[in-house]
């Protein structure tokens, strides 16, 4: 690791070289956070016949920001979901619009609608947030650059273990590196990937804002990429049978996870995302409602034991949060739990006491439920016992 901020020059010769260089960045730059990038850019590119880089920045926000002032500039539109990211949202609508540039929220259908000819980027999400519907990345590229327009997709969900973008024809992938690329909850930071093409606009914006990741966030970021694809397979693995288990109780009201063969996005989802010796890997994020509107979905979270509620995403620890706090517009009831590295038997029996609860509060416990006093129901016991 490089724990510095300044670098001596070999000579005046180098230093009047760097110096008049447009994408030189002495106080930005530094070997830790050029290996992290480098180390995600290898990992999102690894499907891919030409190189790809990237740019790390000090958190997830910075580097959604970088994209944003990279990519729309004054009198342009852009194109983003309805229901994107709060921190995403926060940015077009506030800086951006204050430099003239026009944002259009659109649901899935409604994207080729909302395209203008000023039209120079759209935004994309791997995974929404809560429902988790699947980008159709194919589909988001083709309509983009048929209008001239760059396709950006949020990543950080599924990250590259899961699904990379860049090979389903995004022109930039964004990370929110202090969940799942980091793992342990320690490190804040953030990385944007791409064609050199487009990322040296990236840099630019990142040098002249002066993101800077820190050489000891940039250290504990590369050390968990090295653990990366074991801990989202155990994810992945322990989220699809979390969720066939807890849709089966009889206080949720429906369970959105693309790996449940209902889901609207299950079958995108088998086209775009990787599969393993287990199958397909579908994210590690469940969402759950339960039936009772904003009561019960409060009381869902305060009844967990085992889960963390947290709005981080992505750790060693399960973290369950109500989704509507975060999120407009989406369901009141809405929990999401973004599964860690717990034993699936343990997660599944300790929400299932908790939406025993729920149904006690809300006042539709069965009676089968009140004589269990608390256990795991018996309709999800089976697959805890089995998991």
């Amino acid at each position: 690791m490089w724990r510095t901020a300044a670098f001596a020059y070999a000579g005046a010769a180098e230093h009047a070289e760097l110096a008049a260089s447009e994408t030189a960045a002495e106080p930005v730059d530094n070997p830790s956070a050029l290996a992290f990038a480098s180390a995600v850019a290898a990992l999102e590119g690894a499907g891919l016949d030409g190189p790809v880089v990237a740019e790390a920045f000090p958190s997830g926000a910075a580097a959604v920001t970088g994209v944003l002032l990279a990519c729309a500039t004054s009198d342009v539109h852009v194109v983003a979901p309805a229901g994107v990211h709060g921190p995403v949202r926060s940015v077009l609508t506030g800086l951006l619009a204050r430099f003239g540039v026009e944002t259009t929220f659109a649901e899935p259908s409604e994207m080729a609608a909302a395209m203008r000819p000023t039209t120079r980027l759209v935004w994309a999400e791997t995974l929404s947030d809560p429902d988790l519907g699947v980008a159709d990345l194919p589909g988001l590229a083709e309509l983009a650059h048929a209008r001239g327009a760059l396709l950006a997709v949020d990543s950080s969900r599924t990250t590259p273990v899961v699904c990379r973008p860049l090979e389903h024809g995004a022109d930039l992938v964004v990370h929110d590196a202090s969940g799942s690329l980091g793992g342990h909850g320690d490190a804040s930071g953030g990385v944007v990937v791409g064609g050199a093409h487009v990322m040296t606009v990236v840099r630019r914006v990142r040098v002249e804002t002066g993101s800077s990741l820190a050489p000891d966030e940039a250290f504990l970021l590369r050390r968990g990429l090295e653990t990366l694809p074991l801990r989202v397979r155990r994810q992945c693995d322990t989220a699809s049978v979390f969720a066939a288990a807890v849709v089966k109780h009889p206080a949720v009201r429906s369970v959105a996870y693309p790996g449940l063969p209902e889901h609207p996005g299950h079958e995108a989802a088998r086209r775009l995302f990787d599969s393993g010796p287990e199958g397909t890997r579908f994210g590690g994020v469940v969402t759950v409602i339960p039936h009772g509107g904003l009561t019960a979905g409060q009381a869902l979270v305060d009844a967990v034991r085992l889960a963390l509620v947290a709005g981080a995403d992505g750790g060693v620890r399960t973290t369950v949060a109500h989704a509507a706090t975060g999120t407009p517009g989406a369901d009141p009831a809405a929990v999401r739990f973004t599964v860690g590295l717990e034993d699936a038997a343990d997660l599944v029996r300790d929400v299932g006491k908790a939406l025993d609860t729920v149904a006690r509060v809300t006042g539709r416990e069965t009676g089968a439920a009140r004589d269990r006093a608390g256990a795991v129901p018996e309709t999800i016991t089976g697959v805890a016992d089995t998991a």
